[in-house]
C-alpha cells in the first residue's frame, strides 16, 4: 500500500524529473504537499526506499536525497513498461475487498453451480468479474489498461525466449487479450502468423485490426474460443486470483472450450 499511495501521489515522476537526488523538502515542494506532512512523507520514503524502488544519499552536508532506482524506473508513468498501472489495479478496492469476505466464502454451503461460490460475487452483488467491469467504466479501464501494460512488459520476452514455442503454429487466438498488446508482438515476430484477440465486446469496442494479421473478435471465452492451431492465455498465476474470481465449473468449462478447438 505505501507503493501505491507514492505512485498516486506522483512520487516517482517528482523524484525522476529531478536533476540529481532530490531532498525532502524539495520534494514536498514538487508534490504540492502541505509542510505539516513533511515528517509523514519522509518515513513513506524510508519505506519506499527499503522496499528498493528508491536510493538514498546522505553524503552531501548530511542531507538525505533520493534517486529512483532501476526498479523504481518502472513506475514512471511514461515507460512503456510502466508496473504502475497493475499495482494500482491489483490493490483497487474492486479486487482487495474480496479478500476480507475469504472465511464467510468458507463457510458458506452455496451449491457450486450458483454464481456466488466465488468470494468476488458474492462481494459485488452477484457478479462475476467480467460482469462486473462491464457496470465499471472506471474499474475497467483500470483494469484493462494495467493488462496492457503488463503485456507490454512481457511481450518481447516471451517471443524471444519462447520463439520455438511458437514455430509452425499457423493460427493463434490470445484468449482475453484485451487491447492485444501481446497478440501484436507475436504477429511482429511471425508475420505468416495469423492471430486473433478474443475478448468481451466492452473491452474490443473500438479497437481497430493490428494490421493483416491481427484481428478482433468480441465473445466470452466460457462460451466458445474461435477456432486456431494455439491458444494464448496470460494469466495471473495465483490460486487465489482463481479462488476469488472463477469457481472450478467455469474453469473447467474454459479448459473444454480449448480441448474442443484443438480438437478442429
Amino acid at each position: 500500500m505505501s507503493i501505491k499511495c507514492a505512485v498516486q501521489l506522483g512520487l516517482p515522476e517528482a523524484v525522476g524529473a529531478h536533476a540529481g537526488p532530490i531532498s525532502l523538502p524539495d520534494l514536498v515542494s514538487s508534490l504540492g504537499l502541505p509542510p505539516s506532512k513533511a515528517p509523514y512523507l519522509h518515513r513513506l520514503l524510508r519505506l519506499v526506499a527499503h522496499s528498493g524502488f528508491l536510493s538514498l544519499h546522505t553524503k552531501l552536508n548530511d542531507v538525505e536525497r533520493y534517486s529512483l532506482t532501476p526498479a523504481g524506473r518502472f513506475l514512471l508513468s511514461d515507460n512503456p513498461y510502466n508496473a504502475g498501472s497493475l499495482l494500482l489495479a491489483v490493490l483497487d478496492p474492486v479486487l482487495t475487498e474480496p479478500f476480507h469476505h475469504m472465511s464467510a466464502w468458507f463457510r458458506s454451503e452455496k451449491d457450486d453451480d450458483d454464481v456466488n461460490t466465488t468470494t468476488f460475487s458474492s462481494t459485488h452483488g452477484g457478479k462475476m468479474a467480467w460482469e462486473y467491469m462491464a457496470t465499471d467504466a472506471v474499474f475497467s479501464d483500470l483494469f484493462n489498461d494495467a493488462m496492457a501494460r503488463d503485456s507490454c512488459m512481457i511481450a518481447e520476452l516471451v517471443v524471444k525466449e519462447g520463439r520455438s514455442a511458437f514455430e509452425g503454429v499457423g493460427s493463434l487466438v490470445d484468449v482475453a487479450g484485451g487491447t492485444g498488446n501481446m497478440a501484436k508482438a507475436v504477429a511482429k515476430a511471425f508475420p505468416g502468423m495469423s492471430c486473433t484477440v478474443l475478448d468481451l465486446p466492452h473491452v474490443v469496442s473500438g479497437l481497430e485490426d493490428g494490421g493483416n494479421n491481427v484481428k478482433y473478435v468480441a465473445g466470452d471465452m466460457f462460451e466458445s474460443i474461435p477456432a486456431a492451431d494455439a491458444v494464448l492465455l496470460k494469466v495471473i498465476s495465483c490460486f487465489l486470483f482463481y479462488l476469488i474470481f472463477y469457481n472450478l465449473n467455469i474453469i473447467f468449462n474454459y479448459i473444454c472450450n480449448c480441448k474442443l478447438i484443438a480438437l478442429v
